[in-house]
């Protein structure tokens, strides 16, 4: 069996105005295997979240072929992108965006309602274990309203992964948070990744980035650069973030 989760063949976005024609991004190449932990960056406008986009089936490539965990998905249908949505995609969102009258464990479980395949005793098991993950198991009945910034974000990733999915995708998954939260969710993900979790997250910060086993950078709609992270970089940054962390707690 291939270890390649996600494969993109010259993927090209194109957005159409009456008298503009945008390119967001040209001949994007590039695999990920399972198992991998994968940043995108690169300065605002430059197609990263148009990428995290297309990689998540939120949008359609204007040409180009994508073909996720064997299967190529590159032109199906809406109903089709939503299942698989639903069942291999977890997302993670800087914003949270937790539905503000449903308590936490209604928010976690949301999404897995949609599955046919699941019925209410599995899904509360799936919902249990995800929160128990994040350390959030005691917050279970608790609202949005009554969590801090990285609480509610912590909740965000438990419903990601409430579902099993074969790769998380991360928009800027720290961008509301304050240094001590933003810590806290990253080395989240470090241990989701650590325990075989496959996730791309896009940041604009080069220290998150470094955590990363490899850092795809993009430019004006282009990939500049596709490297992996030294374990030389990985010690320099570790280090430098518990100095921070150190700091924040004093």
């Amino acid at each position: 069996m291939s270890d390649v989760l996600i494969k993109l063949d010259k993927l090209t976005k194109i957005f159409h105005t009456d008298e503009v024609e945008t390119h967001a991004l040209s001949n994007i190449s590039f695999t990920i295997n399972k198992g991998e932990y994968v940043s995108i960056s690169g300065p605002s406008g430059c197609g990263k979240s148009t990428l995290l986009s297309l990689l998540g089936l939120l949008d359609t490539a204007s040409k180009g072929s994508y073909v996720l965990a064997g299967h190529d998905v590159s032109d199906i249908s809406k109903v089709d992108r939503a299942r698989i949505r639903n069942r291999q995609i977890g997302f993670i969102f800087q914003s949270f965006n937790l539905i503000s009258d449903l308590d936490v464990e209604e928010n976690v479980e949301l999404p897995l309602t949609y599955r046919s395949d699941l019925d209410s005793k599995q899904r509360k098991k799936m919902v249990k274990d995800a929160l128990e993950k994040v350390d959030m198991g005691h917050r279970a009945k608790h609202f949005p309203s009554q969590l801090s910034g990285g609480q509610q974000q912590r909740i965000a990733v438990a419903r990601a992964i409430a579902g099993n999915p074969a790769i998380i995708l991360a928009d800027e998954p720290t961008g509301n948070l304050d240094s001590k939260n933003a810590e806290g969710v990253l080395a989240l993900l470090d241990k989701l990744h650590a325990e075989g979790a496959t996730i791309c997250m896009v940041t604009h910060d080069s220290r998150s980035a470094m955590r990363t086993q490899r850092k795809i950078e993009l430019l004006d709609g282009v990939i500049l650069a596709d490297i992996k992270t030294s374990n030389r970089e990985k010690v320099a940054i570790m280090a430098e973030v518990k100095k921070i962390a150190e700091e924040v707690n004093v």
